[in-house]
């Protein structure tokens, strides 16, 4: 669950800097490369669009399976999904931190009946169209957001690892200790990584609700982090077509900046290996702290996805 950023760019005008222009650049690019290299080392990716494809498919599995278990939990949400476009539309409430548009374009052009579809699906449940943009997806799709009535909200790095049956993750920090989550805390552990996030003792209940759904997910581990005894933080991780999708780590504010994620994706990787998985998958604001620690691991930037969101139409 990213938190929306807004962007300011110290000394240029809006016309100085076109996103649209940026976004062309990315795909350009990955039709013209200037080299072609090979390699034999098995642990090495390129950030292809085969790779985009396996990383935006488990990363949607993930959302739709979360949906799906809150439709059958809370059906008073009207939690819904719709395959479009070769993505989804994602709906869990209209404030859901989940509530958008994913994978789209991945699976070849997108019309303009697509994004009709795509606009009423939102329109119709007086939820806000935010669109988590991959820079592989079909131009087409890029080409159609560019003559509409979008804007850049927020920028997200998506980032891989591959994953060895050789390799093993053991907890070296005796500071934090974890351990799975159980039915009966369920709850408590929701609530602490909702905390995590929006750093307010209250949570919205939308974003309780979607842990909550992530802890049902059939192939999800959610690992509880505690210091000196007391809950600090935590995460989850689910396996989708043996990719690993690590998400939903966060770390109370009073115990930042003492391993608390670095332990919990340590422990999400040995999972990943347990799990036969070759690929794991994360993803951070760029230049963040979660980055970094997810760096550590040996993650590597793949790509960077763009978040758009449909302005209103005030006429």
């Amino acid at each position: 669950m990213a938190v929306l950023i807004h962007w300011w760019v110290s000394g240029l005008k809006p016309t100085d800097w076109n996103p649209w222009v940026a976004i062309r650049g990315l795909q350009e690019r990955r039709f013209h490369a200037p080299y072609q290299t090979t390699t034999t080392d098995p642990s090495m990716l390129f950030s292809d669009y085969t790779l985009a494809q396996r990383l935006e498919g488990a990363d949607a599995a993930g959302a739709v399976e979360c949906v799906q278990i809150l439709a059958r939990h809370h059906p008073e949400i009207g939690a819904a999904v719709q395959p479009i476009a070769g993505g989804y539309a994602v709906y869990a409430g209209p404030d859901s931190p989940i509530t958008q548009a994913i994978a789209l374009g991945m699976q070849g052009p997108v019309t303009s009946a697509d994004l009709d579809q795509l606009e009423h699906f939102f329109e119709s449940r007086n939820a806000p169209l935010q669109i988590e943009l991959c820079p592989l997806a079909d131009q087409s799709l890029v080409e159609l957001l560019a003559a509409g009535p979008y804007r850049v909200v927020e920028f997200s790095n998506v980032l891989a690892h591959t994953i060895s049956k050789q390799e093993s993750f053991s907890l070296t920090n005796a500071a934090v200790q974890l351990r799975e989550v159980a039915n009966a805390e369920v709850d408590l552990w929701a609530r602490i990584i909702t905390r995590g996030f929006v750093d307010v003792s209250q949570p919205p209940q939308s974003f309780i609700d979607v842990a909550q759904a992530s802890y049902h997910i059939a192939t999800a581990t959610s690992f509880l982090a505690t210091v000196d005894g007391q809950p600090a933080g935590g995460g989850t991780v689910a396996v989708y077509d043996k990719v690993a999708t690590l998400f939903g780590q966060s770390t109370l504010k009073q115990f930042r900046n003492r391993g608390v994620q670095t332990a919990v994706i340590g422990i999400s990787l040995a999972v990943a290996v347990r799990s036969g998985c070759d690929l794991a998958m994360m993803c951070a604001l760029p230049g963040s702290t979660s980055q970094r620690n997810a760096e550590r691991h040996g993650f590597r930037v793949c790509y960077t996805r763009t978040k758009l969101e449909k302005t209103p139409d005030l006429t």
